[in-house]
């Protein structure tokens, strides 16, 4: 008799500009072998070394329309001129293969999703310690002028308006422990009576 592999679920992570998001991410998905990160669709040109799949699944405008009309996306939004979408088929792939999917994706974008995704998800916005500790962070980059600086605090305060819309607060005070945190709550939720329907066939509950 085949085992069935157990399905993988959808992880959808928000976090301000400067918060580390990438940086914990990459040190999660290097730690597991189970998890992978959703790889976005844009109409936007590639950059020198961008690989279609990889960063993102480039196609054209006429391309991504098309896909929202066939409802082929979890969510899509406009930024300066171009699309940028989820789509369903590669999240599905993944799922399927008992692999869980993070979204990587903003506020609007994530209240989208879980309010249409209709299987049970994990939801967790990352922040810095303080706002105070991501300005720092964010001049810390040395890239950006003052005037950036202050829409993403701005911005920074309206996402944090959305936090009771997530599941699990994780603070990236450390880089370790924050992904220590996410790995945490992975294994709890691996261990969610509704993901253990052939453990509990195999024990005869009903």
């Amino acid at each position: 008799m085949a085992i069935e592999v157990p399905r993988g679920f959808l992880i959808v992570l928000s976090g301000p500009s400067g918060c580390g998001k990438g940086t914990v991410l990459a040190k999660l998905l290097a730690e597991r072998e189970d998890t992978v990160l959703s790889v976005s669709v844009t109409t936007r040109s590639p950059r020198p070394g961008d690989q279609d799949g990889v960063q993102y699944y480039f196609r054209t405008h006429e391309q991504f329309e098309q896909m929202i009309a066939d409802d082929a996306l979890l969510e899509y939004a406009c930024y300066n001129g171009n699309y940028y979408g989820t789509p369903k088929a590669a999240v599905e792939e993944h799922l399927a293969a008992g692999r869980n999917v993070i979204l990587e994706i903003e506020v609007q974008g994530a209240e989208k999703v879980m309010a249409k995704w209709q299987e049970p998800y994990v939801s967790l916005f990352l922040a810095a310690p303080s706002l105070l500790e991501l300005e720092s962070r964010l001049r810390g980059r040395d890239t950006e002028k003052e005037e950036d600086i202050r829409n993403r605090l701005a911005a920074a305060r309206e996402e944090l308006q959305h936090v009771s819309s997530y599941q699990y607060l994780v603070v990236n005070d450390e880089i370790d422990l924050a992904a220590a945190r996410i790995h945490t709550i992975i294994e709890a939720e691996k261990l969610r009576i509704t993901r253990n329907k052939n453990t509990l066939e195999a024990l005869e509950v009903c």
